[in-house]
């Protein structure tokens, strides 16, 4: 793959810079007060309806927390037992509505990995999770896109991560997602620098295996030989433990319930789709067979993981780097929900960084401002039922991005 920017230098004409940080403080700003009344409508309704099928915030994380309490005071089987999970976080939560009753379907390392959760009780738990996850992401952001260099960021930066869509969508789930994304942030950031803890915050993304897949891929590209064989250590020292933990019942059950997942809710979970920014769920939306839905998935994957390593060997800029790998890992995994979008927290940081120092091309600064909004339609659209544009947006990102990449230096200097 030739990403080479001479023809696309051509012709190029100014750009006029309307997402400046002015603009971007202003929109955080109406969009946390409406992310705060949002939150705050559907946190009453939630739990005052007696209506099943009402969403209630934090649901995501009354299963983690249920989770938890089976492995403090119960047996680890019993989380991937979906009837004796099913009870137990009933019995917790009994004014849980449907959407809190999910099958426990991570790996018996991540099981390890919130057995301290239920040490607290959930009031104090959930918001705890919460602001972890949001300091570690924007920790994870501000060095890997270098956003401290972009004017005025040091004045919006905080108001931009707590406002984005994203964030608001995976604290009102109270899900992993700004946990994960900051791993791999950081282990883009670390690569070249400290291999050894790339690895690591690989080894962890292992709890989620399908949003670390194109990492073995792009450290080859790269030649990150290092990195790549202490993301290998960790990820197998992480798993055993997860297994010395629990026995070999758990893992047994895990592989079980994915077979599962993947018939009832990737395959035929038409409500799943309209919140699933995949070519997966848009190929399913408009008709097609899982076979076929399936197929077009791998195509792009394919796609997508080529042009992931064409970057990844072309150039060493971190910021780069981040933006193609997490828009990448979106566009190939069939396996992404609308809580886990707080991921384009990564690029859009990144993209305004380079923007900022090269200059912005055009559509650059349109495709951030949809990738900020997308997380926002997703959590809407099983009620609005529209049609599922998350995989263009990512798309488009990912073409945007290759353009970038042919403009910028081949091999500059390590940031």
């Amino acid at each position: 793959m030739d990403i080479s920017g001479s023809s696309i230098r051509r012709d190029e004409r100014p750009v006029r810079v309307w997402l400046t940080p002015g603009r971007i403080a202003l929109y955080s700003a109406v969009m946390l007060v409406i992310g705060v009344l949002l939150g705050s409508i559907l946190l009453w309704i939630g739990f005052h309806s007696t209506d099943s099928d009402t969403f209630r915030p934090g649901s995501g994380y009354m299963v983690f927390w249920s989770a938890s309490h089976l492995m403090l005071h119960g047996s680890p089987w019993q989380a991937y037992d979906v009837p004796a999970f099913s009870r137990a976080l009933a019995g917790l939560f009994p004014s849980a509505g449907r959407h809190a009753f999910l099958p426990w379907l991570y790996p018996p390392s991540y099981l390890l990995a919130v057995t301290p959760l239920a040490l607290l009780p959930y009031a104090i738990s959930y918001p705890l999770f919460v602001v972890l996850g949001i300091v570690l992401l924007g920790l994870a952001v501000w060095r890997v896109s270098g956003f401290g260099a972009v004017p005025g960021a040091t004045r919006i930066g905080w108001l931009a991560l707590l406002a984005c869509p994203g964030v608001l969508v995976t604290v009102m789930y109270g899900q992993n997602a700004m946990l994960t994304a900051a791993c791999a942030a950081l282990a883009v950031y670390f690569v070249d620098r400290r291999p050894m803890l790339a690895g690591l915050c690989i080894g962890l993304l292992s709890v989620k295996p399908q949003l670390a897949m194109l990492f073995p891929f792009v450290l080859i590209a790269a030649r990150a030989w290092r990195a790549f064989a202490w993301a290998a250590a960790w990820a197998t020292a992480i798993t055993a433990l997860g297994i010395a933990a629990g026995g070999i019942e758990p893992l047994r059950l895990f592989l079980q319930n994915a077979g599962a997942l993947r018939s009832l809710i990737i395959e035929h979970g038409v409500p799943f789709w309209f919140a699933s920014p995949t070519p997966f769920a848009a190929f399913r939306l408009a008709g097609l067979p899982p076979a076929l839905a399936f197929a077009g998935q791998a195509a792009i994957a394919a796609i997508a993981l080529a042009a992931a390593c064409c970057v990844w060997r072309r150039s060493r800029d971190a910021r780069l780097r981040g933006a193609v790998l997490v828009v990448a890992t979106l566009a190939a995994n069939p396996y992404v929900w609308h809580y886990e979008l707080s991921w384009l927290c990564v690029p859009i940081a990144c993209m305004i960084a380079i923007g900022s120092q090269y200059g912005w091309r055009r559509g650059e600064q349109s495709i951030v401002a949809v990738m900020w909004a997308l997380p926002l339609y997703e959590f809407l659209n099983p009620w609005m039922k529209l049609p599922q544009i998350g995989p263009a947006v990512i798309s488009i990102a990912l073409l945007v991005l290759l353009r970038r990449a042919g403009s910028l230096p081949r091999s500059p200097a390590r940031r």
